[in-house]
């Protein structure tokens, strides 16, 4: 109940800030990438239950012959980029927040189709809301390979408290200001997971 209270009260009274800088992003998505502004997925949140995410879109909307998506990378623009960069894309989740969906501080919300990849100790990370941002950000972003991704979200929701929340809030304003883990590396976004047959142990063995 804490940490609902306290994402409604800082997205509500920080709003004067953030809904006016969310009018003139969406107005720049509208100008360099073209409709629509927003991008809207199916993602797993808490025990695994759907909601749609909102984001501003940063990608072009371009396939090849066959009618696919093309390559993250040719369809990302440099503009595309520094939304990411700056995390102004994720500002509509904040939307999400505000219906319960989503909190400020968790396990970021990945795709649906991973659901069946995670093994018993990965699939933790939906006993609890998905967040705007959470410990594996702070620890890396995507800088890190997928397990050890999923052994950071696993620690915070072991270790999860109203004072790690807010550490991690504010490690989140540092990366953004550094611009740190945007990308993994060698790739535009981050790769999509596939699973080990023999899931990572490297932090728990340091």
């Amino acid at each position: 109940m804490l940490k609902r209270c306290f994402d409604l009260i800082a997205v509500i009274l920080s709003a004067p800030l953030w809904l006016p800088l969310a009018g003139v992003v969406a107005l720049l998505v509208r100008r360099k990438l073209g409709t629509p502004v927003l991008f809207r997925q199916r993602r797993p949140g808490r025990n695994g239950e759907i909601f749609e995410i909102i984001k501003f879109r940063s990608m072009l909307d371009i396939a090849d012959p066959a009618g696919q998506p093309l390559p993250d990378a040719e369809r990302l623009t440099p503009f595309g980029r520094w939304l990411r960069a700056t995390s102004l894309d994720e500002l509509p989740e904040l939307f999400n927040v505000l219906r319960g969906e989503m909190s400020l501080v968790g396990p970021r919300p990945l795709r649906v189709e991973y659901l069946a990849r995670y093994s018993p100790r990965q699939a933790r990370r939906h006993e609890v809301l998905p967040g705007i941002t959470g410990l594996a950000q702070v620890m890396g972003r995507n800088s890190l390979g997928w397990d050890e991704k999923f052994e950071w979200d696993v620690r915070y929701v072991e270790r999860r408290n109203f004072w790690l929340d807010l550490k991690i809030l504010t490690l989140t304003a540092v990366g953004v200001v550094r611009r740190d883990g945007i990308s993994a590396e060698g790739a535009a976004t981050m790769p999509e997971f596939r699973p080990t047959l023999n899931p990572s142990a490297i932090l728990e063995r340091k």
